[in-house]
């Protein structure tokens, strides 16, 4: 029997800018954590995407545990209003607490800080170091080409596609959260 789900790790993008339906899937998969009532687990920042999930589940009620380097704390980049937020040494420590924190990951668009999060865990998955679920939100398309690219390795030989089929692509964040809830 799977353990229920209760707390989620979310990665994303802290980039600025960005275009609107990015910001409005963060804030969408925000609601949907809090109705939930999973606690969100992220890289404890304050701008971005990341920023807009941690606002929509605190606006809802949920409870968010963010995880920052002490260098990104100190550039004045980190949500104080956390309800727990942990200032780690590195971005190794960062990434590993998460990942312990963790009962299931979403990915929303991001950076290759955003990949490469989303790989460690596909790859840890792979090999069995965990058997937490993978979900990616593929809003506004913006993993068309990683799925093109998991498809070519498969293709070519490089991928198996039992590990390929490790993530869970869905194209709502609700969805997400529905997957993980059910």
């Amino acid at each position: 029997m799977t353990p229920p789900i209760r707390r989620v790790t979310v990665y994303c993008a802290s980039s600025r800018n960005l275009d609107r339906a990015y910001i409005e899937a963060a804030e969408r998969l925000g609601v949907a954590i809090a109705r939930a009532r999973l606690m969100l687990v992220y890289g404890g920042g304050s701008l971005g995407l990341m920023g807009a999930v941690a606002d929509s589940v605190h606006r809802g009620g949920g409870r968010v545990h963010g995880v920052i380097t002490e260098k990104l704390a100190a550039m004045e980049l980190a949500r104080e209003t956390c309800d727990e937020l942990e200032i780690v040494p590195t971005m190794r420590v960062r990434k590993q607490r998460m990942e312990e924190l963790a009962d299931a990951f979403i990915t929303l668009p991001g950076g290759v800080g955003t990949y490469e999060e989303l790989f460690e865990m596909l790859v840890a998955r792979q090999f069995r170091d965990h058997d937490k679920p993978l979900l990616v939100v593929n809003v506004n398309d913006y993993f068309r080409p990683l799925l093109d690219l998991l498809q070519r390795g498969v293709d070519e030989g490089f991928i198996h596609p039992p590990t390929r089929d490790l993530l869970t692509f869905v194209a709502a964040p609700e969805e997400a959260v529905e997957r993980l809830t059910r």
